[in-house]
């Protein structure tokens, strides 16, 4: 099994060489908590039925005339385009994991690609919901790096595609709550603070009361497996896009303030020995276990980033962390071992898996 084209998947050389996408570098502000932040643009073409209604011939002639332009010289990225519909299902899963391409896409049965850059840090999904949904991700919390080249290629875009445009609701899109600017800001926070502190539904609530969507790993319709949770705008129909960074970045300050608190109180006092056996327990499961699911696997390498952020464990170099929370998912352990293996089979190799990665002792 080999890794999809342009995937940037892992090298023959080892986990340790394994470079994951921007999104999860470990680097830039507030890093420890602030995974990475991203905004998305969602773009429609005049000439073209959106996305849902489009028939299959239309939809290839679609994708054609986008790769075509995508493919003229003068964009300020330089991006490679997948055609996903030679690529197998293991591989699409392995797109998603890096979160490259959205679940939606990688199970559409229309015409889809995927233009990215080498890094992993910029990704523009073809025929996904919209014509275009373009991203850019970067490590930590950085919204203003993020939007000024985002702002920088959608403008490129807009000079070599016609975009679907109204004067009265801005730009057009398939789903009415994106609308307007099309923008969705998001930032992917760990909080294992709140989720131990048992704060977690106080946090949300707060996004949630500024119409701001509180999503899982791997966005909408996904849990928050890890202590993982992605908060970003709900609406952009009627508001301007610095309004909506605004409302974004005061609810994501308040929420990684409020888990730095947590965490300290987590460090102090009675909490410490508590946070400390939860930490090591989970240490202890990693340096032991012979059959590990993806799910548990996330829950003790949360808990380890946490120990490993906040000092109660040394020894961990956190971009390895970083790695094994990308490797124990399901298509990224087949793509790197080049095994097709059963459920059972890869509880067994991943568990196997994150002991080499993490240096632990079986």
């Amino acid at each position: 099994m080999t890794a999809p084209r342009g995937a940037g998947g892992p090298p023959e050389e080892g986990p340790a060489n394994f470079r994951p996408g921007a999104w999860l570098q470990g680097t830039g502000p507030q890093s420890d908590i602030a995974i990475c932040t991203r905004v998305r643009l969602a773009r429609n073409l005049q000439g073209f039925a959106f996305a849902p209604s489009l028939e299959h011939e239309e939809s290839e002639r679609l994708f054609a005339y986008i790769v075509d332009r995508l493919k003229h010289p003068g964009l300020p990225e330089a991006l490679k385009i997948i055609d996903l519909d030679p690529i197998e299902d293991l591989e699409r899963s392995m797109l998603v994991e890096r979160h490259i391409i959205s679940r939606e896409l990688a199970s559409s049965e229309r015409r889809t690609g995927v233009a990215v850059d080498e890094a992993e840090s910029v990704a523009i999904m073809i025929n996904e919901e919209d014509h275009l949904r373009t991203q850019v991700f970067d490590s930590g919390l950085q919204p203003d790096a993020v939007w000024q080249r985002i702002e920088r290629l959608d403008d490129a875009l807009m000079q070599r595609l016609p975009m679907a445009w109204s004067e009265e609701f801005g730009f057009l899109t398939s789903c009415p709550t994106n609308t307007g600017t099309g923008l969705r800001l998001s930032v992917m926070l760990h909080l294992p603070g709140l989720v131990w502190s048992e704060e977690i539904d106080k946090a949300t609530n707060v996004a949630q009361k500024i119409h701001l969507a509180v999503r899982g790993l791997y966005g909408e319709g996904s849990r928050a497996l890890g202590d993982f949770y992605q908060v970003s705008n709900q609406i952009t129909l009627g508001r301007e896009e610095g309004r909506i960074r605004e409302d974004v970045m005061l609810a994501v300050g308040r929420i990684v303030q409020w888990e730095q608190e947590v965490r300290e109180a987590l460090l102090r006092g009675s909490a410490r020995m508590k946070t400390l056996d939860r930490v090591h327990r989970a240490l202890g499961t990693l340096e032991r276990a012979q059959i590990l699911s993806s799910e548990e696997a996330l829950g003790c390498l949360s808990a380890l980033r946490f120990g490993v952020h906040t000092g109660l464990v040394d020894g961990f170099d956190p971009k390895n962390v970083n790695r094994a929370l990308l490797l124990s998912q399901p298509a990224h352990l087949q793509c790197y071992t080049r095994e097709s293996l059963r459920s059972e089979e890869r509880d067994q190799r991943r568990a196997q898996l994150l002991r080499e990665l993490l240096g632990c002792t079986p």
